[in-house]
């Protein structure tokens, strides 16, 4: 065998049986593995959705069918220990906005009976504890101009319509979604190949939060959204859904760390 037919054969070897080498930061199983854990918390989608229970006569049941999906996504997060939440702040942090989430939840139930403020209170928190479990690096001050002009603009969008302490708490609300959304989407390095599925996942929750909490402002005080509850509560479960998936970010390292 001449050198030049050797060496053409070791190349088909390599292309043909060697294994394409995989980051050690990326678990190609993860997706699939967490899909069973979420199955209750579809279940309790669908119940809410095919239910669909008016809003004009709130109740503690109407209550319970809107926070049920929120309550599978904590269990999403048990499900994956103790242990492992006790070793990773960020899943802790998620966990904890997921609970003051459900609260939120719950208060909205009953803002036409002046519970509005209430419900807006709990979800600032969610926020804060979002922001906080994304983390502040790095920091990609384009994202964060980006997100700053938006939100700029959809303040200035709401302020003819907003009075009374309306004025100041829609603004503080939208700095502190706008900052979550900011932190989301930083941590999403497309450019340097450095994302993960889990840092796409909390990027689209982010995105997908503002997008509900906007429709909400705009139904509540500016004009009626056409079809407002079904786009504010769709986009508010997928946001919560993929929010709780980018937690389990930590876990997939490790796994992958220890297969490598």
């Amino acid at each position: 065998m001449t050198p030049c037919s050797s060496s053409s054969s070791r190349l088909i070897h390599i292309l043909l049986f060697t294994p394409p080498a995989i980051s050690p930061l990326v678990n190609p199983h993860s997706v699939k593995s967490e899909g069973p854990k979420l199955v209750p918390f579809f279940k309790a989608t669908c119940v809410y959705f095919v239910l669909w229970l008016p809003t004009s006569s709130p109740s503690w049941f109407s209550a319970l069918i809107k926070c049920l999906p929120i309550f599978c996504l904590w269990v999403f997060l048990l499900a994956h220990g103790f242990t492992f939440l006790c070793a990773h702040s960020s899943a802790r942090k998620i966990l904890a906005g997921l609970i003051f989430s459900a609260l939120g939840d719950a208060f909205l139930i009953w803002q036409e009976q002046g519970y509005f403020v209430h419900g807006l209170l709990m979800f600032a928190i969610t926020h804060i504890l979002y922001s906080s479990a994304f983390g502040m690096k790095p920091i990609n001050v384009r994202a964060g101009l980006v997100i700053t002009a938006v939100s700029f603009l959809c303040y200035i969008l709401l302020y003819p319509y907003l009075s009374g302490p309306f004025t100041y708490l829609v603004a503080v609300y939208i700095a502190l979604i706008g900052f979550m959304g900011w932190r989301a989407i930083a941590g999403l390095q497309l450019a340097n190949d450095l994302w993960t599925w889990t840092k796409l996942s909390a990027c689209l929750g982010a995105v997908l939060f503002m997008v509900s909490d906007l429709t909400i402002a705009v139904n509540k005080f500016c004009f009626p959204v056409p079809h407002s509850r079904a786009i504010i509560m769709a986009t508010y479960y997928a946001a919560q859904m993929l929010i709780a998936l980018s937690a389990v970010e930590c876990q997939d390292v490790e796994v992958a760390r220890k297969r490598t």
